[in-house]
């Protein structure tokens, strides 16, 4: 059975709250594994920093993996130094989300995060070649392609994990549109994100959500859902799912996935159940159907 993981917090949460959090997820969520790190802005890490080695210990102790995952930009020089210390830890798994980072690892086994674009068998099995023991594929990717890069990973012996829950990534800048947006700079921003825990809500000129944006991130506005597609994926070889951390119980996301992949709870009482948790957030699956992200395919075959 395919291992359930927990993706790192792409928001910028307060150290309180991401402190409860992780204490709920460490004694209530049926996840394996938990990647932790902050990967979309480097100026939220030091709020994070002091409490990391506390809720390692805490998840550890209640039995899960910890992974520690890099930046997914890299641009200043405190973000290569944080990308270097990084990869001299050798007491966790690294995933990597940038090219710094492979640098900084040199031939240290090492995952290979969303943000690194492993679309094809070529780049999976370079990557394997430079130390890769595991390959996050990006949520772009329909079925048939997943299924081919799974068994080009497979055969080299790395594991294949896909994100099933969550807002896509689909971008990251160089600017903090998220910033722009309150009339700041990235330089100056006053740490605005904070407001919005599940991303700024964008809309289209007559009031239609579009998109989410998480400082220099862009999200999808819909919350990526494949359990129907779990089977599927199993069968492919898939062998982690990633759920990714939003402003809804995710110790109620995590059960509910956990009981569907055991086949305790019946595919359509576990979708009207994570409907409720999730309080009518729209959800997509057009990606692995090879239609517009933001669409859901009805009825999608399990098979």
């Amino acid at each position: 059975m395919a291992k359930l993981t927990l993706g790192p917090i792409a928001y910028h949460w307060s150290a309180e709250r991401r402190r409860d959090f992780y204490a709920c997820i460490a004694d209530e969520a049926p996840v394996d594994e938990v990647y932790l790190g902050e990967v979309i802005c480097s100026k939220r890490a030091p709020f994070q920093e002091a409490e990391l080695p506390t809720i390692i210990e805490r998840l550890e102790r209640a039995g899960k993996q910890v992974v520690l995952s890099s930046l997914a930009e890299v641009m200043l020089k405190r973000e290569r130094k944080a990308t270097e210390d990084l990869a001299a830890i050798d007491s966790h798994e690294i995933e990597i989300n940038n090219a710094a980072g492979l640098y900084a690892c040199g031939k240290r086994p090492h995952r290979i995060g969303p943000f690194m674009n492993a679309y094809n068998e070529a780049t999976i099995k370079w990557m394997a070649h430079q130390g890769a023991t595991h390959v996050v594929l990006p949520t772009e990717l329909p079925a048939p392609a997943i299924a081919v890069a799974t068994r080009a990973a497979r055969d080299l012996g790395l594991g294949v994990e896909v994100q099933v829950f969550g807002r896509a990534s689909l971008a990251v800048s160089a600017r903090c549109y998220h910033a722009r947006a309150h009339g700041r700079t990235k330089d100056n921003c006053q740490f605005v994100c904070e407001d919005d825990t599940d991303g700024m809500p964008l809309i289209t000129r007559d009031d239609r959500p579009i998109l989410r944006v998480n400082g220099i991130q862009t999200q999808s506005e819909s919350y990526i859902d494949l359990m129907p597609e779990v089977k599927r994926l199993a069968g492919d070889g898939v062998t982690h799912l990633r759920l990714m951390p939003q402003a809804v119980d995710m110790v109620a996301v995590a059960q509910v996935y956990r009981r569907a992949l055991e086949r305790r709870l019946d595919l359509s009482e576990a979708e009207a159940v994570l409907r409720e948790i999730c309080g009518g957030a729209p959800f997509s699956n057009g990606f692995f159907h090879g239609e517009a992200g933001y669409r859901r395919i009805a009825n999608a075959n399990p098979v």
